[in-house]
């Protein structure tokens, strides 16, 4: 389904349909269906009842409207629903209207069929993370040996590799699309407890139809219901919430060597993409916008969900009831952040002309750290540190280059060796362990390393 106009820069098309009115009621209904089914095999409900009830379990024959309608006056959208089934049941089978719902609660058709949602949400998020992840992997195999300035409190540092800056959004991409697919294996849980989670209204069978259902359905059983215990939803939450802010945090990098006076990177270009409505030159960069909007509705997002967390007794009032909402807002953020970052991944382009250029503009000064190591060994630190600094503040009042500075002042020629003067400002002299740790980053092994 197209996505609403008020919610196209907050969800993707896919996870739209998820949480669509027709998506959540036919999670609701397999619910019901399942139920009916393991309880008619358990012989707890009699055979036709069950298929009476899968008979007319299906989304078009409901009134959306209707029971929208009736959810805000009954609290939770499984009474109207189970009323509305009921109805058509007996149309169809008198007696096995009976047996519709046997032995559950609201609570425990709500839970599962958001558990349902979720386990339909997560392959699409993970297949977009997974192209992130291959298309960076590739830009740093691609830029290992690209020199860069290197960034600090948004000023010009010593030089890194454009691959090592790539390995390290690849890392923190696949380091919460872990924790990621974690926290959603644990939130796939089936909810069934009956009023007070004891099942008591099936008796003795009330665990065994928890264990079919859980496989009718495709989840997990827990090891009790769970109904006023969010936790393992909560820890989801934080996941993605986690993920959407390592992703900003990408786009933002992106986003800032993308401005113009910087011109290092940019996003891929396509027809209606990054324009203006009044300045035909623009190229904006509207994949991290979109992202770093995600990631700045997430705080919020899991503040509300937290709050959630403090339920009373078996059963809550309001708590779960405010969960739908969020969840949906939390996951269908987290998707359009991981969708846009495979897009923007898998086109961007970097001009190591560009930042060679600004390692160049700098004169030398980026290398002050080094001049002051070489000459630390023989004058100590401190009073290196106050050579180099001065010789830095010359340079950027005369325009010049640092290592031209440096061969004027006595202090300094007579500890440093015209070779390593000639040498000061080469990147790929200074890149330490850059490409010891971008391995690292892609998971290269130490042998692999060493061979490198």
């Amino acid at each position: 389904m197209p996505v609403r106009l008020i919610d196209s820069l907050a969800s993707t098309a896919p996870l739209a349909e998820v949480f669509s009115d027709g998506s959540i009621l036919q999670a609701l209904l397999d619910f019901e269906t399942a139920l009916a089914r393991v309880e008619s095999r358990l012989g707890i409900i009699p055979a036709h009842a069950a298929e009476a009830i899968a008979a007319v379990a299906n989304p078009s024959n409901f009134d959306i409207a209707q029971l929208s309608e009736k959810t805000l006056r009954a609290g939770t959208p499984s009474i109207p629903l189970v009323k509305a089934l009921t109805q058509l049941v007996r149309g169809r089978d008198a007696e096995a209207a009976n047996f519709v719902h046997w032995g559950a609660t609201s609570q425990d058709a709500s839970d599962s069929a958001l558990a349902l949602l979720l386990k339909r949400a997560q392959p699409i998020i993970e297949s977009d993370l997974a192209r992130a992840q291959s298309a960076l992997h590739a830009l740093s195999e691609k830029h290992k040996a690209t020199t860069m300035l290197g960034r600090t409190l948004l000023q010009a540092a010593p030089p890194i590799t454009f691959g090592l800056k790539t390995a390290g959004w690849f890392a923190a991409i696949r380091r919460g699309q872990q924790r990621l697919s974690s926290a959603f294996a644990a939130a796939f849980i089936l909810q069934f407890g009956g009023a007070v989670g004891t099942l008591a209204a099936l008796g003795a069978q009330g665990p065994r139809v928890a264990e079919e259902l859980a496989i009718e359905l495709g989840l997990t059983v827990p090891e009790a219901p769970w109904h006023a215990h969010r936790d393992r939803l909560a820890a989801l939450m934080c996941a993605c919430a986690v993920l959407t802010g390592s992703v900003g945090k990408i786009a933002r990098d992106i986003s800032l060597l993308m401005q113009n006076e910087v011109g290092e990177v940019a996003e891929p270009e396509s027809e209606g993409r990054g324009g203006s409505s009044t300045m035909p030159h623009k190229r904006n960069p509207i994949g991290c916008t979109v992202i770093i909007a995600a990631a700045g509705r997430m705080p919020g997002l899991i503040a509300s969900y937290l709050s959630t967390m403090v339920q009373e007794h078996e059963r809550s009032i309001g708590g779960s009831q405010s969960e739908w909402p969020t969840v949906a807002a939390v996951i269908q953020s987290t998707g359009l952040a991981a969708a846009s970052m495979a897009e923007i991944s898998e086109g961007l382009t970097a001009d190591p002309e560009r930042m060679r250029e600004h390692l160049e503009a700098t004169r030398g000064a980026i290398y002050a750290e080094k001049a002051t190591m070489l000459l630390a060994a023989k004058i100590g630190r401190e009073e290196a540190h106050r050579l180099v600094q001065e010789a830095t503040r010359r340079a950027g009042a005369q325009n010049r280059k640092l290592a031209q500075v440096l061969r004027e002042m006595p202090e300094a020629t007579k500890h440093l060796a015209n070779s390593a003067l000639d040498n000061l400002a080469v990147a790929e002299d200074y890149l330490g362990a850059a490409e010891y740790f971008r391995q690292r980053l892609l998971h290269k092994s130490d042998t692999a390393i060493k061979k490198d």
